[in-house]
């Protein structure tokens, strides 16, 4: 009979950690939003945005890489818009040989660009993070 260590508790890198903590944080901004008229906020698109700036900043505040957690935060607005788009859109669509390449093309080139757009806002949001934290005065600075 083997046990298990309590030390053996399997975790989520940091970068994941971080990117999960941006897309679960960028979900009320970005239902708010969607309310604000002219708006087409989706939630891959908050996720890919919003949620990449948080993980930026949570990732920098943490001494970690902010555009990792950026790439990441993409990669997860990408793939849960992706799967909202089967379950809405394609659901309805008459699905031919082409059209199936056609949409798996469209599909990595959705990933791809809201990998980079993720990486972006996240160094972004880590160039803050740094940026206000650097600015916070110290007991040697202040009179």
């Amino acid at each position: 009979m083997s046990m298990v260590s309590s030390r053996r508790i399997h975790t989520l890198p940091a970068a994941w950690r971080f990117a999960l903590i941006g897309a679960l944080a960028s979900l009320p901004v970005t239902a708010v939003l969607e309310w604000l008229p002219n708006s087409e906020a989706t939630i891959g698109g908050g996720i890919m945005i919003i949620g990449a700036f948080i993980a930026g900043v949570v990732a920098a505040l943490r001494s970690s890489d902010p555009s990792a957690a950026g790439l990441r935060a993409g990669f997860l607005g990408s793939t849960i818009e992706l799967f909202v788009f089967i379950a809405t859109e394609g659901t309805a669509a008459i699905w031919s040989l082409p059209r199936v390449v056609f949409f798996v093309f469209i599909s990595g080139l959705v990933v791809c660009a809201s990998v980079l757009f993720g990486v972006g806002f996240g160094c972004v949001g880590g160039w803050m993070a740094n940026t206000v934290v650097s600015r916070e005065p110290t007991s040697a600075n202040e009179s």
